[in-house]
């Protein structure tokens, strides 16, 4: 009977410990465009990805409090940036969809796709107009 019961014990501790041990990474606050899942990886990609198509750093679309360590607030929507990228993702996500879903095209060979950098080269702003020719062309 002791056996069975520091046995019984002992697998209950360890299924425990496993729930505790597989927990998924804490989810985001306020995603609204990326899903609800995405893992601090694919955010950090993302916000890398935007950080080099519009040639900005964080606080471009977050918020940073005023505290004495400065943390972020990265869920706020206090910023109309936010909102704007926010409308661009799902603005390039349907450009994608409709004119470059090569995946259901055959004969295709060729990753094309609309992203942030299509239009803002580097830039907060997209680029409207090419640039100027350089002198001697």
């Amino acid at each position: 009977m002791k056996k069975s019961l520091i046995i019984m014990f002992v697998l209950v501790s360890l299924v425990a410990m496993s729930f505790i041990e597989g927990r998924d990474e804490p989810r985001f606050k306020n995603l609204k465009v990326l899903p609800k899942n995405t893992n601090k990886h694919q955010l950090d990609s993302v916000m890398d990805h935007f950080t080099a198509a519009l040639g900005v750093k964080c606080n471009f679309c977050h918020v940073r409090l005023n505290d004495e360590q400065k943390n972020w607030d990265f869920a706020s929507d206090d910023n109309h940036h936010k909102k704007i990228a926010r409308e661009m993702m799902k603005m390039t996500a349907a450009l994608n969809k409709k004119y470059f879903d090569v995946e259901s095209r055959e004969g295709w060979q060729t990753s094309l796709y609309v992203s942030c950098f299509t239009c803002h080269n580097g830039k907060p702003g997209p680029q409207v107009f090419p640039p100027a020719p350089k002198a001697g062309q």
